[in-house]
């Protein structure tokens, strides 16, 4: 039976179950599964899963020659083995129209070292004159100086110069820029001498009045609790609903 009129809402018997209740999800989501490997629960363990496949069909064409290849026994895995032997050829043939005639050789100047023979002068060609010879002369090398301030090998005495007073601006070239007596200031006596104690005097310090004293306000105490105990305190926080839902996480 419905009651009276509270505002704008009127109280009135429970038409059905109230979901916020329940802490568990109704029939509407969906639950992951704990078998399988699809779609896991992923609260739970998971035991290894396995796949099986089908055996490897055998190749068509094989990698082995034929009988059309005869392999000697010589060969192995590594390469040719055969025993060290010797090798035997046939004499090479010769050209007999390349060898040398009679004619091919000369002996005639070869007399005269087997043979007495009478002396025999030669005549040459007159030989060129010499060219001039490039040394050079006695006027083309410069001594170093051996005297004055910049020698090069031997020890040099201090050199000395002596100028004249330059005039350049000087009073002795005008006599009319030589300073007078107001050109000079006045020395401080108390640079070179013992120098007097002088005193300063200022204006009468105010003394503080009964409105300048601090008050309560003036002093921050800060923090006790670092250095003293501190009584427990307590806060207070917001009360949470029974009927809230729990935290569902996303599946995949």
């Amino acid at each position: 039976m419905e009651g009276p009129w509270v505002g704008t809402w009127r109280p009135h018997p429970r038409r059905g179950p109230i979901l916020a209740e329940f802490s568990t999800p109704g029939p509407k989501y969906w639950l992951p599964g704990s078998t399988g490997h699809m779609a896991h629960d992923p609260t739970k363990d998971r035991a290894p899963a396995y796949s099986f496949r089908g055996s490897k069909a055998p190749s068509e064409a094989t990698c082995s020659p034929g009988p059309r290849y005869f392999i000697e026994s010589t060969i192995t895995k590594t390469g040719k083995q055969v025993a060290p032997s010797a090798l035997v050829t046939a004499r090479p043939k010769t050209k007999i129209l390349a060898t040398p005639g009679p004619s091919d050789y000369t002996t005639d100047p070869a007399n005269k070292h087997v043979y007495y023979t009478a002396p025999a002068n030669s005549l040459a060609s007159r030989p060129k004159d010499l060219k001039s010879f490039r040394t050079p002369g006695p006027g083309t090398y410069t001594l170093p100086r051996i005297l004055g301030p910049r020698t090069a090998y031997t020890h040099a005495e201090p050199c000395y110069s002596m100028l004249g007073k330059s005039q350049y601006q000087s009073c002795f070239q005008d006599m009319a820029k030589t300073p007078g007596p107001a050109a000079f200031g006045r020395v401080d006596m108390d640079i070179t001498k013992t120098r007097a104690p002088k005193f300063s005097m200022g204006i009468r310090t105010k003394l503080p009045g009964k409105g300048m004293l601090p008050g309560p306000a003036e002093y921050t105490l800060g923090k006790l609790s670092v250095t003293k105990a501190r009584d427990p305190a307590f806060s207070f926080g917001v009360r949470h609903s029974l009927y809230k839902a729990s935290l569902i996480p996303e599946t995949n």
